[in-house]
């Protein structure tokens, strides 16, 4: 199935996690929040929601600065 990950089209396999995305997608987790759909989803919950057809995946880094 198709998923939009950070306005990129990516196949991924039926029933696929937040979890296992990001395993897929081999991205460092520290300091990261992930929308899907516009909807903030909690990190303990990464491992149990699974992403669905045409789902809009953002993954969002935030860095300190000055």
């Amino acid at each position: 199935m198709t998923v939009k990950v950070n306005g990129e089209i990516k196949i991924i396999d039926e029933h696929c996690t937040i979890t296992q995305l990001i395993e897929l997608l081999n991205v460092k987790v520290q300091m990261m929040a992930v929308a899907v759909n516009m909807e903030i989803v909690k990190k303990e919950d990464w491992h149990t929601h699974t992403l669905h057809q045409d789902d809009r995946v953002e993954m969002l880094h935030f860095v300190g600065g000055g």
